[in-house]
């Protein structure tokens, strides 16, 4: 049986990895897809936990030799995710949780059409320009940078499955896990995963 392959994207400040690790704590049958970067790595932030830190150097070799699946710059960084990562933990049933942009999303979706995309937002761009006032590690520069791609992110947000707006958390965390709780319950899914039982049914 082949997992299922979610897209999860949004804007900087939305709570979109709060919300991927709160998932991950609930549901042993997801695994979050670590993506390869050049960006230096924020506070408290793990080597092979959170990215996959690498130079420029090494991350272009990487990319011409045809290891990612998607792969964009943002803010000057660069960012990438393992094509042959993916196939394999799909290949072993793993639900797989892709944390990219709509850039990335849409490379994604030309490779896996049965990708299920899924749009994180906030209540209203004030509550994200507090958001990212309130980490304290961006210039106020930085922020509105941030703030005019917020907008050119959610222009894309029509191109998504699913949207879920981050205004309670826990509304929001139960909100996804009903989006992976349907991918699940999909026919073929269901087929594969019961199959004496659909045998004696027809």
């Amino acid at each position: 049986m082949t997992g299922n392959l979610l897209i999860l994207t949004a804007p900087s400040g939305a709570g979109k990895t709060s919300l991927v690790h709160a998932l991950l704590e609930r549901d042993a049958h997801v695994r979050l897809s670590i993506s390869y970067t050049t960006r230096a790595p924020r506070p408290g932030e793990v080597h092979g936990q959170d990215y996959h830190f690498v130079s420029v150097g090494e991350f272009m070799a990487m990319h011409a030799d045809g290891a990612f699946l998607e792969s964009a710059e943002v803010y000057g960084n660069h960012y990438g995710t393992s094509e042959q990562w993916i196939r394999e933990a799909l290949t072993t049933g793993q639900d797989v949780l892709l944390e990219i942009d709509w850039q990335g999303a849409e490379q994604v979706r030309r490779l896996f059409a049965d990708a299920v995309g899924i749009f994180i937002v906030p209540p209203s761009l004030v509550v994200l320009q507090q958001r990212l006032q309130g980490r304290g590690q961006d210039s106020a520069e930085v922020v509105e940078r941030r703030l005019a791609a917020a907008r050119e992110d959610i222009s894309h947000m029509g191109e998504f499955d699913y949207v879920i707006i981050n205004d309670d958390f826990d509304t929001a965390l139960a909100d996804l896990q009903a989006v992976l709780r349907a991918c699940r319950l999909r026919v073929n899914d269901q087929r594969a995963r019961h199959a004496e039982l659909f045998t004696s049914l027809s």
